[in-house]
């Protein structure tokens, strides 16, 4: 029996009734409710070091920007050093950093979505080996093969892009946004922002740059499916990297460090793109017999 047949057979013996599917569905459902909700309650329990950890690099640049004279300038690499804990801070007088909330139960609705947030990075390798169970019966067995490397993937690329943003952009931008601040003339205009406000600029920018960097993860599923190839790819460039500006111009603060952090690291990854979908294409061609010889 041919390999096709063997795979045609392995989907006809696990075909279930409608049923059988729902209960499976029902039970997978369930197991990711349960991690979801451990997640969260896990994620809650230790939410004030996790925000402690997540204004690190806010309070990153606080220090330096504290420490430098008028008019001077933080090297990038002692922002990135200082952040990763690699470098020490200047010693400054008071108090490096500070956060408000305005709201009685702001705090605690702050630390319920940091907790959901949590959960669901934490629980991700869980949703997603769900997943792949249940659809896995319905897969022939290079389609299997071809799957499983993306769930090692994907969460690596989604972690990459939240490194880059914790590590290099979020300290460029609250230094930024210190740099703007007036003190003169009887003026005085201090950063103070709001805790659930820096959450949610910390949050939508680590989602933003973790999918976006799954571009790689789902330009490859693309050629694997034979929707794109390689050669329209490397056509469609100019028109690809327009549509990364603007979604970098969408998805960051309105500032052109921002934007370019974002940008460059995308264009990049269009490039990686490029290249994994041609070596699928190579794969192809040596599996499949060579047109017109037996």
């Amino acid at each position: 029996m041919s390999a096709p047949d063997l795979d045609e057979a392995e989907i006809e013996a696990s075909r279930a009734p409608l049923m059988d599917h729902l209960i499976e569905l029902r039970g997978r459902l369930l197991i990711c409710v349960i991690a979801f909700i451990l997640g969260f309650i896990l994620c809650f329990a230790f939410a004030e070091p996790l925000y402690i950890f997540l204004v690190k690099p806010f309070a990153v640049a606080a220090a330096f920007h504290q420490s430098l004279a008028p008019g001077t300038h933080v090297s990038p690499i002692d922002l990135i050093l200082g952040t990763a804990g690699l470098k020490a801070l200047p010693i400054v007088d008071g108090q490096m950093v500070k956060l408000i909330y305005t709201a009685p139960l702001e705090i605690l609705f702050t630390k319920m979505k940091l907790a959901g947030f949590g959960a669901f990075i934490v629980s991700f390798p869980i949703l997603a080996w769900q997943m792949y169970r249940f659809v896995a019966p319905g897969l022939y067995r290079n389609e299997k093969g071809a799957f499983l490397p993306f769930l090692f993937a994907a969460p690596l690329l989604f972690l990459l892009g939240t490194a880059l943003v914790y590590f290099v952009m979020l300290p460029f931008v609250m230094w930024f946004s210190l740099s703007q601040q007036i003190a003169g003339g009887g003026v005085s205009a201090e950063l103070l922002p709001k805790v659930s406000d820096y959450l949610s600029l910390v949050t939508a920018l680590l989602l933003a740059f973790g999918l976006c960097f799954q571009l790689p993860v789902v330009m490859t599923l693309l050629g694997l499916a034979g929707i794109v190839n390689s050669k329209m790819m490397a056509q469609g460039r100019r028109y690809a990297i327009v549509a990364v500006v603007v979604v970098a111009a969408v998805v960051t603060p309105p500032d052109p460090v921002s934007q370019l952090m974002l940008a460059v690291p995308l264009v990049l990854l269009y490039e990686i793109s490029i290249w994994c979908v041609r070596l699928i294409e190579l794969g192809k061609r040596r599996r499949d017999p060579v047109e017109g010889h037996p």
